[in-house]
C-alpha cells in the first residue's frame, strides 16, 4: 500500500506552504503529492491568502523536488482548452523528469466558474470525454506525424502534437462515482481509478464496475491501479486527534466513520480493509498543512507498518 499526500490549497496556502508540505512529503518518503484543481475556497473559509493554479504550482514543485511523483485530483476539464492542457502537463513532466500523474475530471463547483468568469456548460462530462481522446491523442502522437481531431465540442487541425513527455504514456487518473460513463472512461483511457472519500462498501462496488468495464474494453481488470482519498486525522492520543479535528472544524466521530481516523493502530486497521478491496494506494487529504508534525507521524506509525 502506497500513502500519498493530498492537498487542498483552495482552502488557504500559498505556494510557499505548499512547497513546505511537498518537502515534507519527499523527506518523510511518502510516495506522492497532490493537490485540488480549485479557484474558491469551500465550506466557510476565507481562503486566504487566495488560489493557487495547480500547474504552475506544480512546475515549481517540478523543479524542487526530485523524487516524488506530483500531480492533481483531480484536474478540471472546464478550466483549460485540451490542447494548451497537453502541453502543459507535458512540459511539468518534463521540468520534474517524467514524475508527473494527471487527474482529469469534468469540473463541478459552479460557484468558483462564476467568480472568475469561466464558463460552466451544460454538457461538462461529453467535453471531458473529448478532452480525454485529444490530451492523450496529442501525447500518442509519433513525432513528425500530425493530430486532428473533429468532436462537437472541440476541433483540432494538423497539430504537430508538441512537446511530448518524458513518460510515455502519462499515467493518466480517473475518478468518481458514477456508475457508467465514469467505469466507461476509466476502463479506455485510465491507468488508475480512484474512489473519493467513499466507505468501503461504495468503493468495492465502484471498483467492480471499474474492473468489469475494463474487461469489457479488452483490457485485463488488473491493468489498472485501484486508489481512493481519504480525509486523515491521526494521533498518538485521543486529545491529540480531538486538536486535530477541531483545527479543520470536524467532529472526530465524523471523521472515524467516513475518513482515517484516530490512532496510528485504528488508521492502520481501516488501511488494512481497504486493501482488502483492492486499493493499493491511499490518498491522504491533510486539511491542515501548518501541521508538519501529523505528516511526521503517519510517516512513522502508519507507514511504516503497511
Amino acid at each position: 500500500m502506497k500513502l500519498r499526500i493530498f492537498t487542498e490549497p483552495q482552502q488557504g496556502a500559498d505556494y510557499d506552504t505548499l512547497l513546505t508540505v511537498a518537502k515534507a512529503t519527499e523527506d518523510l518518503e511518502f510516495d506522492a503529492f497532490f493537490r485540488s484543481d480549485h479557484y474558491v475556497a469551500m465550506g466557510g473559509s476565507d481562503g486566504l491568502p487566495g488560489p493557487t493554479d495547480a500547474w504552475i504550482t506544480l512546475a515549481g514543485l517540478a523543479r524542487e523536488t526530485r523524487r516524488i511523483r506530483l500531480g492533481t485530483l483531480v484536474t478540471a476539464a472546464t478550466f483549460r482548452l485540451p490542447g494548451p492542457l497537453a502541453i502543459q502537463v507535458a512540459q511539468v513532466d518534463r521540468m520534474s523528469g517524467g514524475r508527473v500523474e494527471f487527474g482529469l475530471g469534468s469540473g463541478w463547483y459552479a460557484e468558483e466558474h462564476a467568480a472568475y468568469g469561466i464558463p460552466f456548460p451544460q454538457d461538462k462530462f461529453a467535453r471531458f470525454e473529448e478532452q480525454l481522446a485529444i490530451v492523450t491523442g496529442l501525447w500518442a502522437t509519433k513525432p513528425g506525424d500530425t493530430f486532428s481531431f473533429t468532436g462537437k465540442h472541440y476541433q483540432l487541425t494538423d497539430s504537430p502534437a508538441l512537446p511530448k513527455p518524458v513518460q510515455d504514456p502519462v499515467p493518466v487518473l480517473i475518478g468518481g462515482h458514477g456508475a457508467t460513463r465514469t467505469p466507461r472512461l476509466a476502463a479506455q483511457y485510465a491507468s488508475e481509478f480512484n474512489m473519493p472519500f467513499a466507505s468501503l462498501e461504495a468503493s468495492a462496488r465502484q471498483f467492480e464496475r471499474v474492473r468489469a468495464a475494463a474487461e469489457s474494453y479488452g483490457r485485463r481488470a488488473d491493468d489498472l491501479v485501484y486508489s481512493n482519498a481519504l480525509v486523515a486525522c491521526v494521533g498518538s492520543s485521543d486529545a491529540e486527534v480531538a486538536r486535530r479535528a477541531a483545527a479543520i472544524g470536524r467532529e472526530v466521530d465524523e471523521l472515524k466513520a467516513n475518513g482515517l481516523a484516530g490512532s496510528p493502530d485504528e488508521v492502520v486497521d481501516k488501511i488494512g480493509r481497504y486493501a482488502e478491496i483492492g486499493a493499493s494506494r491511499i490518498y491522504l487529504q491533510i486539511l491542515d498543512l501548518d501541521d508538519l508534525a501529523h505528516l511526521e507521524l503517519i510517516a512513522d506509525k502508519v507507514k511504516s507498518q503497511l
